[in-house]
């Protein structure tokens, strides 16, 4: 047997950020697109576009900046506010994992009912 856990940060009751909009922000940050990480992680762009626009509301700072097309075409980068929130969620979706699994193995130690 194994444990799964997900967690996500609310603001009011409202979904702010969590394991998907994670992947779509590591996406972003990994193909300089948004288009591209939509694609990745199945959504549509005004889906990823919508969250992102959500996202930056609710935690009151820009996640994405963005580069209008031209020669060379449009991007996205990742602000240095998003990166430093995408360690920092990490680091706490780490430590939940880490303590839920210790608490499971002591419950269910040996599988013992």
């Amino acid at each position: 047997m194994e444990i799964k856990s997900k967690i996500w940060i609310e603001s009011e009751g409202r979904p702010v950020f969590g394991r998907g909009r994670r992947f779509l922000l590591e996406a972003i940050d990994k193909y300089g697109s948004i288009n591209q990480a939509a694609k990745e992680i199945n959504i549509s762009y005004r889906k990823a576009w919508g969250y992102i626009k959500v996202m930056e509301e609710r935690l009151g700072f820009k996640l994405i900046e963005r580069q209008t097309g031209g020669k060379n075409g449009g991007g996205a980068t990742l602000t240095e506010e998003a990166k430093k929130f995408l360690t920092k969620y990490e680091e706490l979706e780490m430590g939940i994992r880490e303590l839920v699994d210790d608490r499971f193995g002591k419950i269910f130690k040996d599988n013992e009912l």
